[in-house]
């Protein structure tokens, strides 16, 4: 007699995606994302500072109850966006390495849908490298949103740029590319 299958869903997990190099690691999977794997990626003698963001699924969206948060992406073409703002941030503030990971599919309440690590000689540099290219994901990436509340049917899909910082929502007319809040 064998085990009954922990994943009722027969559809394999698709493999994760990923382009690397010596200080540049980008990555779209649809498994659990794991903090210390990213920060591996980055660690270096050279570095001084680690910098790490973590965008998790809260529990509401504008006090609306969350189920889960759902994302979808143009793989090929987010995976090039993705290096391109690593490559940028890389350059633009001497960084050692950058890491940039984000999960698709279904993510819970309480998981992780991007990690950002980032890696420096010196804090400054990481702090405003991290952030520069978080929001340089939300605006530009190819990776879409479904947030399934409680009481709808279906859920609600959305590009990242749709909501300002603080939650406010945007104006119609002002769509950008990107993904996860």
């Amino acid at each position: 007699m064998s085990a009954p299958n922990p994943n009722p869903d027969p559809t394999p997990t698709p493999p994760p995606q990923t382009i690397s190099s010596s200080n540049i690691h980008i990555e779209l999977t649809h498994s659990p994302l794991s903090i210390p794997a990213v920060i591996s990626h980055v660690r270096s003698p050279k570095a001084g500072a680690i910098v790490l963001f973590a965008g998790t699924t809260r529990d509401n969206i504008h006090h609306q109850p969350v189920l889960s948060l759902h994302y979808t992406s143009y793989t090929t073409l987010a995976l090039q966006t993705l290096h391109s703002i690593a490559k940028s941030q890389l350059s633009t503030h001497s960084l050692t390495s950058i890491s940039i990971t984000h999960r698709l599919g279904t993510v819970p309440i309480g998981e992780e849908s991007i990690l950002i690590a980032v890696s420096a000689p010196h804090r400054g540099e990481a702090w405003r490298a991290g952030e520069e290219a978080l929001e340089e994901c939300k605006r530009r990436v190819e990776v879409w949103k479904c947030e399934v509340l409680e009481g709808e049917v279906g859920g609600r899909w959305r590009a990242n740029a749709e909501e300002e910082e603080g939650g406010k929502e945007r104006g119609d007319g002002e769509v950008g590319g990107g993904f996860m809040e």
